[in-house]
């Protein structure tokens, strides 16, 4: 800070204000020039990166006033970069930011000023949400308003009311204690900076302001959902779960996983019927099933490692297999196959595999198993089309529901309305993939552009544009693309042998084309089917649609094809679950580990070039 007598620093933030930043400034200097000394202020636009006139703009107004002072930026730095910026080079002790809208009464600014001037505040907050206040709010922004606050007091434990109202000042001695602290530099940034001040015991306080809202408002997808969100659950899982977050922990929530995940396969089986049919199984086959399920899991390792090999990383198949084995247990936890992400983060934590790579291979791997089971089982409807056409109108018959009654057929109908959009997803997503990889046009960056023009894009286009790259380069190498689809084939062969051994072990004696095709269809339209989870009755959506089918197609009855159906599912749901206990054991992985790199990389490197005019 140089030695002058300038007491406070004002900071307009400028994006674009070539319009307003006139009169924005003018007011300004006019209402601070009402209650302190001439030449104890400053007003300072922090100009982001224009491409209007509001440059052009500054420098005359700096020309003008020596009271103002434009802090010019090449590139968009963000509300919170500019702000960092211009705090500073700012001479002032006393720094304040307001809107450059004008939407809080200039009538308040004495107040602001004064509480953090005269020590009676380190930080200070006009807020829209206290007693006292005035606010014209339309429901499109008090509704997102009261959501994002409640959302911050939750989680985050803050007690200020209303964390995004422009209009807030703080001392130089609690900017240079939070600075370094307060990772965003987007519009999160002075909430992040009021939850890290009372967390860091500083004087916060929130006084009622009067506001009106400036010029239009609409939810921003990219800033206020992907933007702020992730915003806060980033400092929940800093503030909340870091600390404890370490390999002794780590081991304890994976055994703790592994035994819910067992005790979730019991949610939509019920236990008496599970004993009967396991009496009714030969032990033997069913244990033999279960070998030959636990053979798929090297495979599913040596594929992984082969998507992961197209994008530049080749990595051990056991480690790779373990990292499957943990992610796919979470799965049995976690709804809607979530649980995908913790393999993102232990290829990072053990491989520094970035996490955009991490999820663009899993997405790889998961549409290459739903269009594998989508052909499969087309194939042998196709050929049952051609070859039993009765057989395809009874298992019509069977998809609508209309030979089973109570929650059986609630669930066949849910299971078959979920493989038929799944499957017709997964054949659509294939596709598009392998257009979009043969053709130049950036269809990522065009995308994430139409839903915003926020200064978030920029931040959030370059990490869609490398997930989606990743995808497409697996997509461009024919070669690659059909090992991997081999692959597939054969993972999900043995899954279906699997469930053959669990056929012979209820001893049928059927032909072994008849159990074959029985076998694949029922499998692979089970496995499309339990995508969406939340079967209706009770029932398990994978049972139900793989019960319905083989009691259609084989002299079985409904009941003891629910039962091959608990039996072939608990077998393989027991395997994944040991070998994903044993995973966690032997790979021990840190969740602090992931998290610690996430900046490195989801943010570009900023150069920027910064000039102050005077």
């Amino acid at each position: 800070m140089s030695e002058t007598a300038v007491e406070v620093s004002v900071v307009l933030p400028a994006y674009n204000e070539a319009d307003t930043i006139d009169a924005t400034v003018h007011t300004t200097v006019e209402t601070l020039a009402g209650f302190l000394p001439a030449g104890s202020f400053e007003v300072i636009v922090a100009e982001d990166g224009c491409d209007d006139d509001t440059p052009a703009r500054a420098d005359a107004l700096a020309a003008e006033q020596s009271a103002v002072r434009h802090l010019h930026s090449e590139q968009r730095l963000g509300r919170g970069g500019a702000l960092n910026a211009a705090f500073d080079v700012a001479d002032g002790d006393t720094l304040v930011y307001f809107d450059t809208d004008l939407a809080t009464d200039m009538r308040h600014l004495e107040t602001l000023v004064e509480r953090v001037r005269t020590g009676s505040a380190d930080v200070a907050t006009g807020s829209r949400w206290m007693p006292g206040e005035t606010a014209d709010r339309p429901a499109k922004r008090g509704i997102p308003s009261r959501v994002f606050n409640g959302a911050v007091r939750t989680l985050l434990g803050s007690s200020v009311r209303d964390h995004q109202c422009g209009f807030k000042a703080l001392s130089r001695s609690a900017f240079e204690a939070l600075v370094d602290d307060v990772a965003d530099e987007h519009w999160f940034w002075d909430t992040e900076l009021l939850v890290r001040a009372q967390r860091q015991g500083f004087d916060v306080e929130e006084f009622a302001v009067d506001w009106t809202p400036k010029g239009d408002s609409k939810v921003d997808l990219v800033r206020d959902v992907f933007g702020m969100g992730s915003q806060i659950l980033r400092c929940f899982w800093e503030f909340s779960v870091r600390p404890y977050a370490n390999r002794r922990t780590g081991l304890a929530v994976g055994s703790l996983l592994s035994v819910v995940a067992f005790a979730l396969m019991f949610v939509y089986i019920d236990v008496e019927a599970f004993v009967d049919a396991v009496a009714n199984a030969d032990p033997v086959f069913v244990a033999a099933g279960a070998v030959v399920y636990a053979l798929s899991w090297p495979l599913r390792g040596r594929r992984y490692g082969d998507i992961l090999a197209e994008l530049g990383y080749r990595e051990d198949v056991w480690f790779l297999t373990g990292a499957v084995f943990i992610s796919q247990t979470g799965n049995l936890v976690i709804p809607a196959r979530a649980g995908d992400a913790i393999r993102a983060y232990v290829v990072k934590a053990r491989r520094s595999v970035p996490y955009t790579t991490g999820f663009a291979s899993l997405a790889v791997e998961r549409v290459f198993d739903l269009l594998t089971i989508t052909v499969l089982a087309g194939g042998v409807l196709v050929a049952l089309s051609a070859f039993a056409p009765s057989t395809v109108t009874e298992l019509a018959a069977t998809a609508t529901g209309d030979s089973l009654t109570g929650p059986a057929s609630a669930a066949v109908q849910q299971a078959t309305v979920v493989s038929t959009v799944v499957g017709a997803i997964a054949v659509s997503t294939v596709a598009v993939i392998v257009w979009s990889a043969r053709t130049d046009t950036n269809y990522a960056r065009r995308v994430v552009a139409w839903t915003s023009d926020d200064s978030y894009v920029e931040l959030v286009a370059s990490v869609v544009e490398q997930f989606v790259g990743d995808i497409q380069q697996v997509a461009v190498n024919g070669r690659a693309f059909a090992w991997i689809g081999v692959s597939s084939v054969v993972i999900w062969t043995i899954d279906v042998a699997t469930a053959l051994l669990v056929f012979v072990a209820f001893g049928l004696d059927l032909s072994a084309v008849g159990l074959v095709a029985v076998g694949f269809f029922a499998v692979s339209v089970g496995n499309l089917s339990k995508v969406i989870p939340g079967p209706p009755g009770g029932v398990g959506v994978y049972e139900a649609a793989f019960a319905a089918i083989v009691s259609t197609l084989l002299p079985v009855s409904f009941g003891t094809a629910v039962g091959i159906a608990i039996v072939d599912h608990i077998v393989k749901n027991v395997v994944t679950v040991a070998g994903g206990a044993v995973s966690m054991m032997t790979l021990n992985v840190s969740l602090t580990e992931a998290v610690d790199g996430r900046d490195a990389d989801l943010v570009a490197d900023r150069e920027s070039a910064v000039g102050v005019d005077d």
